[in-house]
C-alpha cells in the first residue's frame, strides 16, 4: 500500500526491531527512527511542531508503517514470497495485541508501548485504527478499484483515518468542523502516492487508478507507456487531488500556529510532488517524482524562523 506519506526504499522495521525489552522513552524513539528512514516528507515536516508533541506523531507514523510492512515488505522464506494467508495472520495478530495492550493500558511490544501512550493520551478514536487495518487487509487480495468510490472506501481506512488520527494532536479550533478537511488532506497524501507511484504499484500487481477512469481516457497503465491516453488520465487525476489539497487548506486555517506551520510543510511539499509528475511530462515509469532532502530541510528552516 501507497501510505499517505512520502517513503524511501523500505528496509522492513522488523529488520529494526530489539530483541528484549524496551522503556517508554526507547519505544518513542523507535518510532522517531521508522519515520526518519522510511517518511521522509512526514519526518521534516513533524520537526515544525513543538517537540513535546513531535514523539506522539512518530508513534502514529510506526504503526502505520509496522502494518504496512506486514502487508508489503515481510521478509521472504528461503526466497519465496510469504503465502498471503501468512500475512493475513501475522497482520491479524498484530491489530489483535494493538486492542488487547489498548485496552490494558499498557505494551511491552517495542513500538506498541509508544503507540498505546500516544493513543490514550489524546483520547484518539480506536474505530480509525481498525478501519486502517481493515484497509491494510484489503490490500492482501484487492488488485484494483472499478471507481472512485469503490477506492474511497479502502482510503477511509489507509489514508483519511490518518488525518482522523493526527487532529487530536494538532489541536484544532473546532474538531467537527475541522475533521473532514483532516479527512481530505489524509485523502490527497495518498492520492498523490497512486500517482507518484504507479509504476511500481503495477510491480506489486495493484492498480490504484480507478478502472473506470483508465477506461474512460483509453489508458492502459499496463503497457508502461507514456501515451496521449495516459497522458490525459493523469491530467485529470492531478486535478482531483488538488481538489483535496483545497479542501485541505481551509482546514489548517483551524489549526493553531505551529500545528499549521507542520501541516503546511507537508502540504506544500506533497503539492511539489504533482508538480513535478508534470515537470517531467507525466513519465511515472522512468522517473520518480520526488522531493530532495534540501528542499524539506529548507522549507522546514523556512517555517522555524
Amino acid at each position: 500500500m501507497r501510505l499517505p506519506f512520502q517513503r524511501t526504499p523500505p528496509t522492513p522495521t522488523t529488520h529494526l526491531l530489539p530483541s528484549g525489552p524496551v522503556t517508554l522513552d526507547e519505544s518513542y524513539e523507535l518510532c522517531r527512527e521508522f519515520n526518519k528512514r522510511h517518511g521522509t516528507t512526514y519526518y521534516w515536516s513533524t520537526k515544525v511542531l513543538p517537540k513535546i508533541k513531535q514523539h506522539h506523531v512518530h508513534a502514529l507514523y510506526a504503526f502505520a508503517r509496522y502494518a504496512d510492512d506486514i502487508v508489503d515488505e515481510i521478509p521472504s522464506q528461503g526466497g519465496r514470497d510469504v503465502p498471503t494467508e501468512v500475512r493475513a495472520a501475522t497482520l491479524a495478530d498484530f491489530g489483535q495485541r494493538f486492542f488487547d495492550d489498548l485496552a490494558a493500558g499498557k505494551s511491552e511490544d517495542p513500538v506498541l508501548k509508544a503507540v498505546v501512550h500516544t493513543v490514550r493520551a489524546f483520547d484518539i478514536d480506536t474505530t480509525a485504527f481498525d478501519r486502517f487495518l481493515r484497509s491494510m487487509t484489503m490490500d492482501l487480495t484487492v488488485e484494483s478499484y472499478e471507481t472512485w468510490d469503490d477506492l474511497l472506501v479502502y482510503m477511509d481506512g489507509s489514508a483519511a483515518v490518518i488525518g482522523e488520527m493526527m487532529l487530536p494532536i494538532l489541536e484544532p479550533s473546532d474538531y467537527d468542523t475541522a475533521l473532514p478537511h483532516a479527512r481530505d488532506l489524509g485523502n490527497a497524501f495518498q492520492l498523490t502516492n497512486f500517482l507518484r507511484d504507479v509504476d511500481e504499484d503495477l510491480d506489486r500487481g495493484r492498480q490504484y487508478i480507478p478502472l473506470e477512469d483508465s477506461h474512460r481516457f483509453g489508458a492502459d497503465l499496463n503497457q508502461r507507456a507514456v501515451t496521449p491516453e495516459f497522458i490525459a488520465l493523469m491530467q485529470f487525476e492531478i486535478e482531483r487531488c488538488r481538489a483535496l489539497y483545497e479542501s485541505a487548506d481551509i482546514g489548517i486555517s483551524m489549526l493553531p500556529d505551529r500545528s499549521a506551520k507542520a501541516i503546511r510543510a507537508a502540504f506544500t511539499l506533497y503539492g511539489r510532488i504533482l508538480d513535478k509528475i508534470e515537470a517531467q511530462q507525466y513519465d511515472v515509469f522512468t522517473s520518480r517524482a520526488s522531493v530532495s532532502t534540501t528542499e524539506k530541510a529548507a522549507m522546514v528552516v523556512k517555517l522555524l524562523r
